[in-house]
């Protein structure tokens, strides 16, 4: 019988590809520490707001038209744009602004 790897699953934060040289706070450091050129994205808009990298054109869109920022969006606003979406596409309907604007 073969041996069987063990799986190590890490406490701590959500594993990014090494190439988005994705930075994580160290002990005691604030979201206004981010270095220049980075943004802050919690670990909720992932775990809770459904939120995947890279973002669909969809969310790219909402984000243009209200003109602000990924890391400015709560996270019941993206529940809201995520489940609007995830609708659209069980319907077998494209995503758009005049459709979620409706």
């Amino acid at each position: 019988m073969a041996e069987e790897e063990s799986v190590q699953i890490e406490e701590g934060p959500l594993p990014f590809p090494p190439e988005w040289d994705a930075r994580y706070p160290q002990q005691g450091q604030t979201v206004v520490d981010a270095p220049p050129g980075y943004i802050t994205l919690f670990e909720d808009f992932f775990l809770e707001g459904n939120f995947r990298l890279p973002a669909t054109k969809f969310m790219a869109s909402i984000l243009h038209f209200y003109g602000f920022h990924i890391s400015q969006m709560s996270l019941a606003g993206m529940v809201r744009v995520r489940h609007f979406e995830f609708l659209c596409r069980s319907q077998g309907m494209e995503p758009t602004m005049e459709k979620f604007r409706a």
